[in-house]
């Protein structure tokens, strides 16, 4: 690596946000970045009373909502995260990500299957509902005005009668 690139790099780095500054880098709310504080994903040095995230913080604020994006409990990311600095090697970490992506998967899929069958269901219903509306001579796509106008010539027709 050149040492332009090493030293760009050092400087990227060694970038301390502030709670909004690492809010808005992540495009979160401060309040988001505050609530993982809380629950002890993210810890914050401090600068007299005022909070400092490093870029270190920022990629675990990163992890933290992508695996939040991808289904993940609170808990499982926090224990990425604590495989993180417990492991030198990475190497129960990485077994830790590819059993819990495996397991998530499989939930996905489930989940996908179950969303499938509904979407079959609800469409054989529809057109269920759409086939007895055009025997009753309804047009089952017309706007709702159009239905009652219809069903009221429909009970006006059978008064006159």
């Amino acid at each position: 690596m050149s040492n332009t690139a090493t030293h760009m790099r050092g400087i990227k780095e060694d970038r301390l946000y502030s709670t909004s500054q690492l809010a808005e880098a992540v495009d979160v709310t401060v309040r988001t970045v505050r609530f993982y504080e809380s629950r002890g994903l993210l810890n914050p040095q401090k600068a007299g009373a005022t909070r400092v995230y490093t870029h270190r913080d920022k990629a675990r604020l990163q992890i933290i909502l992508r695996g939040k994006r991808l289904g993940f409990s609170l808990d499982e990311i926090q224990q990425y995260l604590d495989l993180y600095d417990a492991d030198p090697d990475r190497i129960h970490q990485v077994l830790h990500v590819h059993r819990k992506a495996r397991e998530r998967a499989a939930e996905l899929r489930a989940k996908l299957s179950d969303i499938e069958e509904s979407l079959r269901e609800l469409e054989d219903i529809e057109r269920q509902a759409a086939d007895r509306l055009k025997d009753m001579g309804v047009d089952p796509d017309a706007p709702p005005q159009t239905v009652l106008q219809h069903q009221d010539k429909t009970s006006r027709e059978g008064m006159d009668r």
